[in-house]
């Protein structure tokens, strides 16, 4: 929780919406938010399509104009921010090689770049002259898990994981279409069951070599995505290292991710963890609010989070994407509203200020009470936060 207290408002959004785009960038190469004319692939079940292209020859690198689409923050809820490339969406290029990426998006506010190896990752925004690093995922022997070897899956295997797949989320079949110029699949999956405000997801890759090209989000209802990134034009062949691998500007203030939440488990002292209702209001050192239910939603899981020096229990309601997140800590009132989210509109819960961030996607909230800050976070519409909100106090 350190981290949250730490960070500004404009780095913690930052930091959210770069993990966005290093979901998709990570992925090699954007979207076309829409299919484009051309020719398509003969038409396969979605097992067979996803295996010929896994096992068909990867290129040596992707070279690609992009465009990335933000529309999950609505006009004005970040006071300043309206012309930055992360908060608004801009145009850019990416570069890829098997030792790496990098995506550079571009805008009057200053430029965001995105880039990445086996082992970390890096983003400059060159609007606050901060470059965020973390490191990435290895597997157990060390190994990226996004860059490791793996033995192509079988249909059979890819078949008994979509039915697996189907039991929480809905998905299509592999539709023939042509992104970007190039013969594709799209497939598209949406919750089965409560899934909060998302509407759905889609994925369309290459069917030559079954390089991603389309990743966006939609929300509930939503005939465009919330958040998408763009492949305008598309080339495969080598791309030299100094392409991907750039570094941050001298002067650039580092912030390593990583080492900020190191060692910030459910229990730093490496003791059991502190679980349930009446053990963390035990534990806690600072009252604790977690009712039976929240706007229907039943309590699912009460536990102590965080260092001993900044301990925070972590509620959760209800279950999937639909779920509530309740996150409480003692506050001493000195800096009451001053956290991340205290430059956000402001909201009235009850005759208590509040700091709201609402989204296409979800909502967040934050106030203090009785010593107390609370973040509540959830994907579910303004309205019902703040009736989650409210009856908390």
């Amino acid at each position: 929780m350190k981290i949250l207290r730490t960070l500004s408002t404009t780095r913690l959004i930052t930091v959210a919406v770069a993990a966005c785009i290093v979901l998709v960038g990570g992925a090699v190469v954007a979207v076309a938010a829409h299919g484009g004319g051309g020719a398509t692939p003969p038409a396969k079940p979605l097992a067979q399509a996803a295996h010929d292209s896994l096992a068909a020859a990867k290129p040596e690198g992707v070279t690609a104009r992009i465009t990335f689409t933000n529309k999950l923050f609505p006009s004005g809820a970040l006071v300043g921010q309206a012309g930055s490339a992360l908060m608004s969406g801009a145009n850019g290029r990416l570069w890829w090689n098997p030792n790496g990426g990098r995506l550079e998006l571009q805008s009057d506010a200053g430029d965001v770049q995105l880039t990445w190896n086996d082992a970390k990752a890096t983003l400059f925004d060159a609007s606050s002259n901060t470059a965020y690093t973390f490191d990435l995922p290895q597997d157990k022997a060390g190994a990226s898990t996004s860059t490791a070897d793996h033995t192509v899956p079988s249909v059979a295997e890819i078949t008994k994981s979509l039915i697996e797949l189907g039991k929480n989320w809905t998905v299509s079949g592999a539709e023939p279409s042509n992104v970007a110029g190039q013969e594709a699949y799209t497939v598209k999956i949406s919750p089965a069951h409560d899934g909060g405000l998302l509407g759905s997801a889609q994925l369309a890759w290459a069917a030559a070599n079954g390089v991603p090209l389309r990743v966006a989000i939609y929300a509930r209802d939503a005939s465009s995505p919330a958040l998408a990134l763009e492949a305008t034009d598309i080339s495969f062949g080598k791309v030299a290292d100094s392409a991907v691998q750039v570094a941050p500007p001298a002067t650039a203030k580092v912030v390593n991710l990583s080492s900020e939440t190191k060692g910030k488990g459910s229990d730093a002292s490496g003791g059991a963890p502190v679980t349930g209702l009446a053990a963390v209001q035990a534990a806690a050192g600072f009252p604790v609010t977690a009712p039976d239910t929240l706007v229907g939603l039943p309590r699912q899981d009460v536990r102590l989070v965080g260092p001993a020096d900044s301990r925070a229990a972590l509620v959760v309601y209800g279950q999937g994407l639909g779920a509530i997140v309740l996150v409480e800590r003692a506050n001493d009132g000195k800096a009451a509203m001053a956290g991340p989210l205290a430059s956000l509109p402001r909201v009235s819960l009850s005759g208590i200020t509040a700091h709201e961030l609402a989204t296409q996607l979800g909502t967040v909230l934050t106030w203090d009470r009785g010593g107390v800050s609370y973040i509540l976070a959830g994907s579910l519409p303004s309205s019902a936060a703040e009736a989650a909100a409210a009856a908390i106090g």
